[in-house]
């Protein structure tokens, strides 16, 4: 297959491409804009692979995307492409507005055009699959409300968005469906808890907190830290990435999630004592804890129910929360470079996300 992935350089989309080009003898065309968050070096390791592609376009861009549909002929549209930070989205709503819902349409539109003019065995077997978040869902009761079994999100929830983040993916995943339904478009939507891993902009809880650590500065938690999450690590979210755009159903919706829930406060103790034993020092890493305002809007719990994808598509995690923390702290150790380069002096791990900064989109 050639397989179009937009948003290749980010977190997410580059261990796909890497999933990919390691694993399979699929060609993949990395489209991506190279954003703050987009960064080439996540993909050192495929960069003069036969079988890679880079183009840098931004979805918003219909004119490009139209060439590059026209260029390289893909089997398979992967759509990553987002901006996907909540604080961020608070203080600067247009920019997740523009790329996550007009992007969408750009692209859902430059594949039409493209399957369109394909022949019908051809046509039959492209697809369009769209990635999302779990958080278009809202949020879920919290065990501290509510005693006995907790629901989980499941592919019918309904959705409840609470941040302009996602709001603007709710609003992609139905421009996805509906153009599946009103132009046959064969879509496959997937919808992802919290992702951690290698690789991961720094602005995220689980990078920032072990550079915050190592630096000696404070360990931000938002409000109390009793916030829920689940944890999924990116390399099984690649795998599960790959099995839906393969194998997945059109028309269908998958859950993907990494059965790890833990309160914020569980995460960022639990890097401390991985440090503690790795990079020990005079005084314990969680005293540098603190407690911050909340954030706007903050969901309490999340947590999806991946059973779909266990028996339909026979995709479980690999990793436990144990195992993949540790792997993920080790990496960023080793990779100090990494770090400093991405954030290139526009971020310095600074707090974002308050009403304070908010401002006015024009």
């Amino acid at each position: 297959m050639k397989i179009l992935v937009t948003g290749g350089a980010g977190f997410i989309g580059s261990a796909v491409i890497r999933h990919i080009i390691e694993n399979t003898n699929d060609t993949v065309i990395n489209l991506d804009k190279l954003t703050y968050a987009g960064n080439l070096e996540s993909l050192v390791a495929v960069q003069d692979n036969e079988r890679y592609y880079f183009e840098k376009v931004d979805i918003c861009e219909r004119s490009e995307l139209d060439r590059i549909f026209d260029q390289y002929e893909p089997d398979a549209v992967m759509h990553l492409a987002a901006e996907s930070h909540v604080d961020r989205s608070i203080t600067g709503s247009a920019e997740f507005i523009q790329t996550n819902i007009i992007g969408t349409y750009n692209l859902l539109e430059a594949a039409r055009c493209y399957w369109n003019r394909l022949s019908d065995p051809v046509k039959a077997d492209f697809r369009f699959h769209h990635i999302s978040t779990d958080e278009v869902y809202g949020d879920l009761p919290h065990p501290d409300e509510q005693s006995g079994t907790l629901p989980l999100f499941t592919e019918e929830t309904s959705y409840s968005p609470s941040s302009p983040y996602s709001a603007s993916k709710a609003s992609s995943d139905h421009l996805v469906r509906s153009w599946l339904r009103t132009y046959g478009l064969p879509t496959i939507v997937t919808n992802c808890s919290n992702n951690y891993g290698p690789y991961h902009f720094p602005e995220k809880l689980i990078p920032l907190v072990i550079l915050n650590a190592l630096d000696g500065k404070e360990l931000p938690i938002y409000g109390k830290g009793d916030q829920i999450r689940d944890w999924l690590y990116v390399d099984d979210h690649a795998r599960a990435l790959y099995k839906v755009v393969t194998e997945g159903k059109v028309g269908e919706t998958y859950n993907i999630g990494g059965h790890n829930e833990k309160k914020n406060i569980e995460v960022v103790q639990t890097i401390c004592s991985i440090l503690d034993e790795l990079v020990p020092k005079k005084s314990k890493y969680k005293e540098q804890i603190t407690y911050v305002a909340d954030r706007p809007g903050h969901d309490r719990r999340y947590a999806i129910d991946s059973t779909k994808m266990s028996c339909e598509l026979n995709w479980t995690p690999v990793e436990t929360f144990e195992t993949g923390l540790r792997k993920t702290v080790d990496w960023y150790l080793v990779n100090t470079n990494w770090c400093e380069n991405v954030q290139n002096g526009s971020y310095q791990r600074e707090r974002l996300g308050t009403l304070n900064e908010m401002k006015e989109d024009k």
